[in-house]
């Protein structure tokens, strides 16, 4: 079968698992098998697992480290912001003058995750497209529960808009995240709108978000199979983030809020991902918030299957980074 997109129209055969490919089953077995290999992550203290996942144990592989990346401590809420920085290059290793630059917002649920955890994509990113890639590293829950990661997220986004841009001579500026990252990039959105009356950013690419985490029927239905995540994780990471709060708020919900008046949106997503819904939702609101909107579905990808290579994850990728490449 031929794989075709269009970007408001779901097609039932993107859901046949007889289209997932040959290698994207054998990455989704072997993380079933690595995951059914390891300690469950909620028996331990979460600096344990976040040395772990640091080490390449569990789901994901080992952090790549960009000796290209440089570091950039901002104020924020209650001290220092660390950002990461990725500069671009041409193909022969040499500056060049940006074109844009993309708030990066990293993926983790909100407990796990480091700006320094995608430094290959990030690169790739900068790149490709020609901009500068700043990617923040918020602080992380249970030991600094909400609102304390949007409210990095949030200062971090006003330096980026104001002094960064002047810094990196761009007026071209957008925003994303996977996972987690995603939730947080929209929350950003949305407070820039609402508490300071900025709508900077020409566009976004949401992989893969949770935005609704009074949880939805995907999650829900979901189950045990630990394909990256499953039912309880999700959980587990919402008790973390939020604790017993009310998830309703926009805030906290993202896919409660008013929509309107967001840049155009990129939204990725693969049919094995427990998250599946919050990303079909969140696009049905967006276009219906007057807003454009792009859906990629992708068939047999797991949760955040951009971290684990193979020909769907650089289709993927290229897809957001074509889209961003329309507002250069």
């Amino acid at each position: 079968m031929s794989l075709s997109y269009d970007p408001f129209k779901l097609e039932p055969r993107l859901f046949d698992p007889a289209l997932v490919d040959a290698e994207t089953r054998s990455i989704n077995a072997a993380i079933v098998e690595r995951l059914n290999e390891v300690a469950d992550q909620w028996s331990l203290p979460p600096a344990e697992v976040r040395a772990a996942r640091a080490a390449g144990l569990g789901a994901f592989p080992a952090p790549v480290l960009s000796p290209r990346a440089r570091t950039l401590d901002i104020p924020g809420p209650d001290g220092k912001v660390p950002l990461r920085i990725f500069e671009p290059q041409d193909a022969n290793g040499q500056p060049v003058s940006p074109r844009g630059a993309f708030l990066h917002i990293h993926g983790g649920g909100w407990t796990f995750g480091t700006a320094d955890g995608q430094d290959p994509r990030l690169e790739r990113l900068a790149d490709r497209l020609g901009v500068v890639v700043v990617s923040v590293e918020y602080r992380l829950a249970p030991e600094n529960p909400y609102p304390a990661g949007p409210d990095d997220c949030e200062a971090a986004a006003l330096w980026f808009i104001n002094e960064g841009a002047s810094r990196f001579g761009v007026d071209k500026l957008f925003i994303g995240g996977e996972s987690g990252g995603a939730h947080l990039a929209l929350v950003t959105l949305l407070r820039l709108r609402d508490k300071h009356n900025l709508r900077p950013f020409h566009a976004a690419v949401l992989m893969a978000g949770c935005f609704d985490l009074a949880l939805t029927p995907s999650v829900r239905r979901w189950g045990d199979e630990k394909l990256v995540l499953n039912t309880r994780d999700i959980e587990k990471f919402v008790e973390c983030f939020i604790g017993d709060a009310d998830p309703a708020p926009a805030d906290i919900s993202p896919l409660n809020a008013d929509l309107r008046d967001l840049p155009p949106v990129h939204l990725s997503v693969g049919t094995l991902d427990p998250l599946l819904d919050d990303t079909l939702f969140l696009h049905a609101r967006w276009v219906a918030a007057r807003n454009q909107a792009e859906l990629a579905v992708w068939p047999g990808g797991a949760h955040v299957f951009i971290a684990f290579g193979g020909n769907l994850a650089d289709k993927a990728l290229s897809r957001a980074e074509d889209f961003l490449a329309r507002f250069l």
